[in-house]
Formats: C-alpha cells, sequence, structure tokens
C-alpha cells in the first residue's frame, strides 16, 4: 500500500505497511479502486451532461464513494467491494445512454472499461495497481497537483453529500466533480491546466459549503449562542460523534422519552446551537473532546456510542459492542445501522448502567455562525474603532493524535487580551474551554461551529471588510489553520480561490504537495509553516 493523503501519514512521507490511521492494505488498495471506478463513471458522467443526460442516482452516488474513501470513515473492505461493483454497474448503464445520444463512448482502456474481479482477492490485486504508485507522472509537479485535486475533491464531496441527505443540491457541483475526476484520466493536461481545476475546486467547495450552510440552517435554524455543559446527568446516555445534524436529530426524536441522555461529542458539540435540536429537554452536554483523549474517553462512557461520519479513530476491540455506525462509517465487528432506525442504539444505551450520578463541570459557549456574529457587527466594529479589539484570530481546522499539535493551545493561551479568537473545527478542543473573557460583551473566544461552517467564517470576514471599505487581506485578521484530512484541503483551496493570503498552516505541510507546487502557493499567496506561537504572534503582531 501507499497512502499520504492525512497530515499524519508515516514519517511526513506516506502509510506503506498499515494506515497510521489504522486502516489495512487490503482497505487501502479497495479505496484506490473505487477511486480508479469512479474515474470512469465520471468520464461517462461528464459526457452525458453534454448530451443532456443527468442522472440523480449516479450524483449521489460518485459523493457517497468518493466520501467513503476519505480519512477515518469506512474500513470495512466488504462494503468497498459492494461500491466498486455498483460503480461499475452504473458506468455501464450510463455508458449505453450516452451512446444512445450519440455521444462519446470509446474511451481508452482504464478507468473506463475494467471489469472488477470476482473475489475481495482479485479486487485487492486490481486495486494495487492503480493507487497513487501507478501514475505514470509520479514524483512530478503534475502528480501533485494531480493528487491535491483528488484529495480536495473528497472534501467537496463530504460537503455535497451531508448537504444533499438535508435536501440542498446544486448539479454545478456535482458537475464539477464529475469534470476533475475526469480529467484526471488525462495525461496530456498542463500544469497550468491542473492548476486551474484546483483553483475551481475551492470555488465549488464555497458553493457546496454555501449548500450545507442552508441546509442545516435551513432545517434547524440558525445557530444561537448556548452554554453546553461539559458534565454528566445520573442515568442511561448515547454519545453522537462525527458531523450529521440528520442522524443526531433522529435520535433524540426515537430516544425522546426513554430515560436517556443524548451528549455530543467532537464536531457535534456545536449542534447545542441549533434551535431545532437544542428543544429537546434529553439533549444534554458535551462528553469528551475529540482526538487527544478519544480511545479513552470511549472505553469510559458509560452508554451507547453513535458515530456519524469521519474524524474518529478506529475504535478499539474493547467497546465495539458498544459502538454503532451510520451513513458511510464502517468497522468489520461493528454494528451498521443503514436505515435510521436507531433502535439497536437505544436498546444498548437502556442495557448500558450509564451514569451513576450527576457530574458537575466547565461549561463552554458554542453558537457563533454568521447569523449571530452578523447581529453584533455594529458592537464588533465600534470596538475595532475605539480600539478595543486590535487584532482577530480564526484559529481553526483538524485536530489530530500526532504530537506536534499542542502549538495551537499554547498560541490561543498567548494571544493578547485585546483580541479575538475565533474558531471552528475539531481543532478547537485544543483550547476550546479555555476562559478568554470578554472585551466589552463580546468573548474573546467565538465557536463558529463545525470544519463546513468555514463558509460562516468567510461570510463574516466579508462582512467586517465591506463595512471598514477593504479587502479581506486588509483586515485585522490572521488565519493560523490546522489540517489532518481532505476535508481541510478543500477548505484551503477556497481561501485560496478567495485570494486570502498569510494563511499560517501546521502541523506540518502536505506530503503531497512538490516542493515547485507550495513554491507558488508560497509566491502568490504568501502560505508560510507554522513556528512557535511567540515567534508566530510577534510576526503578526509587532
Amino acid at each position: 500500500m501507499f497512502c499520504f493523503q492525512c497530515e499524519q501519514t508515516a514519517k511526513g512521507e506516506g502509510c506503506t505497511k498499515i494506515g497510521v490511521c489504522g486502516k489495512k492494505p487490503e482497505v487501502a488498495a479497495l479505496q484506490d479502486l473505487l477511486i480508479h471506478a469512479i474515474k470512469g463513471l465520471s468520464l461517462y458522467a461528464a459526457e452525458g451532461r453534454k448530451n443532456g443526460i443527468m442522472d440523480d442516482r449516479v450524483n449521489r452516488f460518485t459523493c457517497e464513494a468518493i466520501f467513503s474513501t476519505l480519512t477515518n470513515v469506512d474500513f470495512d473492505p466488504d462494503r468497498f467491494v459492494t461500491l466498486i461493483n455498483e460503480c461499475v454497474k452504473l458506468r455501464d448503464d450510463l455508458k449505453e445512454k450516452v451512446q444512445a445520444a450519440g455521444g462519446k463512448a470509446d474511451f481508452p482502456e482504464g478507468p473506463a472499461t475494467f471489469t472488477p474481479g470476482a473475489t475481495v482477492t482479485e479486487l485487492v490485486a486490481q486495486g494495487e495497481q492503480v493507487g497513487v504508485k501507478s501514475d505514470p507522472d509520479e514524483g512530478t509537479d503534475t502528480h501533485s497537483l494531480r493528487n491535491l485535486l483528488i484529495y480536495s475533491l473528497k472534501g467537496v464531496a463530504a460537503y455535497a453529500d451531508h448537504a444533499a441527505i438535508l435536501g440542498q443540491t446544486d448539479d454545478k457541483v456535482f458537475a464539477f466533480i464529475h469534470e476533475a475526476m475526469a480529467a484526471t484520466t488525462d495525461m496530456n493536461l498542463s500544469v497550468d491546466e491542473h492548476i486551474g481545476l484546483v483553483m475551481r475546486c475551492g470555488e465549488v467547495n464555497l458553493r457546496a459549503m454555501e449548500l450545507l450552510d442552508a441546509a442545516n440552517t435551513g432545517a434547524y435554524g440558525h445557530p444561537v449562542p448556548t452554554q453546553v455543559p461539559l458534565g454528566a446527568k445520573k442515568g442511561k446516555a448515547i454519545l453522537v460523534s462525527g458531523h450529521d445534524l440528520k442522524d443526531l436529530e433522529e435520535i433524540l426524536k426515537q430516544s425522546q422519552g426513554k430515560g436517556i441522555h443524548v451528549y455530543t461529542h467532537g464536531e457535534m458539540l456545536p449542534c447545542h446551537g441549533y434551535p431545532e435540536l437544542k428543544k429537546y429537554d434529553h439533549f444534554y452536554g458535551h462528553y469528551g473532546t475529540a482526538w487527544q483523549n478519544q480511545a479513552k474517553e470511549f472505553d469510559a462512557f458509560p452508554g451507547a456510542i453513535l458515530m456519524t461520519t469521519n474524524c474518529i479513530q478506529k475504535p478499539r476491540d474493547s467497546y465495539h459492542e458498544n459502538i454503532f455506525t451510520t451513513g458511510l462509517v464502517g468497522w468489520p465487528g461493528v454494528t451498521h445501522i443503514a436505515d435510521k432506525d436507531f433502535a439497536p442504539v437505544i436498546e444498548k444505551a437502556l442495557a448500558l448502567p450509564g451514569f451513576a450520578e450527576d457530574a458537575e463541570g466547565k461549561t463552554v459557549m458554542v453558537g457563533f455562525g454568521h447569523n449571530a456574529v452578523m447581529g453584533v457587527a455594529g458592537k464588533i466594529i465600534e470596538a475595532v474603532k475605539a480600539k478595543a479589539i486590535r487584532h482577530f484570530f480564526l484559529v481553526a481546522g483538524c485536530d489530530g493524535a500526532k504530537p506536534g499539535r499542542n502549538y495551537y493551545t499554547e498560541f490561543v493561551e498567548k494571544v493578547p487580551e485585546d483580541c479575538v479568537v475565533m474558531t471552528l473545527a475539531c481543532g478547537k478542543f485544543r483550547f476550546f474551554d479555555k476562559d478568554l473573557g470578554d472585551i466589552g460583551g463580546i468573548p474573546r473566544l467565538l465557536d463558529i461551529g463545525q470544519c463546513n461552517d468555514a463558509y460562516s467564517a468567510i461570510q463574516i470576514a466579508v462582512a467586517l471588510a465591506n463595512a471598514f471599505e477593504c479587502g479581506v487581506n486588509d483586515l485585522p485578521l490572521s488565519m493560523i489553520i490546522s489540517w489532518y484530512e481532505q476535508k481541510a484541503c478543500a477548505i484551503l483551496l477556497t481561501l485560496l480561490h478567495l485570494g486570502i493570503k498569510d494563511i499560517r498552516l501546521g502541523p506540518t505541510l502536505p506530503a503531497f504537495v512538490s516542493p515547485n507546487v507550495l513554491n507558488v502557493l508560497v509566491e502568490k499567496f504568501n502560505i508560510m509553516p507554522i513556528s512557535t506561537p511567540e515567534e508566530d504572534l510577534n510576526a503578526i503582531l509587532g
């Protein structure tokens, strides 16, 4: 195997024996084969659009299948076998429609024509022949850009899938995913053409995040500032981790009146700010953080655990029987719920002891999405003009288990008292419970939400820039970004599409970005690696 799509890849170069995430070579090969198959499906989907053929099933499947290969989503080989075979069937059905419409259907051998093996062993062997190392341009800037595009498309597909679950879609997003995946089969594209696709990916991801924002706020209302307890209530318990608001809503509905308290974990924390979710009186608080102590937290949780999407570690055998997955998430030996009937989760919660007594803890504030922040924009603008607020820092992004992420904790702790920290995504769990106080009633730590709520952060920045009649790069705003997986890649491209400069990125730079590609990003956008909190703060604030 060879995989270098995440920040924690072995030695900063690539995982070759087993993934740092726990992904086995068999699964890595099947994921590579699925991406190969999706390229073939995308060739016909892109050609189909030219001939008036658009298939909603193909659109949704493409996003779901790509999403399943994102880091820490699916480790179950059997499910990849099903996806690969379904992908090829959809490809061949679409090929017939394209032929009937007079479109191009004679694509060269490869993703457009391959026949999947009959057994898992055969499929794994096929996957080993089409992975990253099979690229004839390996080691070149073209290879680097091609992988940057594929990995960022995984992030776009994730956001598009979340939005579609709640009824928000835009064919422009699906069309670009197919166009871009098909383009990765063209070995004649120039570096400039690849750069163009990469930058367009950032633009399309902005649209995907906009759709997801509309989906979440349309279904559950705009988040409002809300205090969330970090303690526990005596009684039975269910913990929901991941990102999917629909799954959380369903578990709240189905567990209502059964004497069970529902807790969030990781990126589900911001859900407490949504009016239509916080109305459930058994939706109590937040348990644990994200990556740092996740295994211990899950081991210690005395109830049932539902994992809804990625950014979660592979569970240990010690608590397999208490864990359930939904959506695209899967591991061998863990019960998967495909139909949103969460009766098994509820039954497990009722059978487990739950919390023996109330446990008081800190509280944290969530709910500072763009609607809430814009509601007090006048107050913020006046504070800046009066020099009560000197600078804004967006300290945001992914968390991870590898050493080096304490930088973000120390950075926030060292931010001067006349500065405001905005945050989002699971990286905030390095400092989310810090009491930074306020500036004239404006909290110094503003939790904007999940990783996809980078859209909110962008809207806030644009609104402030308009208020001060300047560009976003002219604002007293600095972005300190941590990355781990592929949604972060898509968000970074969105920021670059918007022309945002001077981003500090860490803990390490992507292994799949070649020196020349990195130099282009540095020269055009002044992207830089993080150094130390003291050095970076001094460089920013002077």
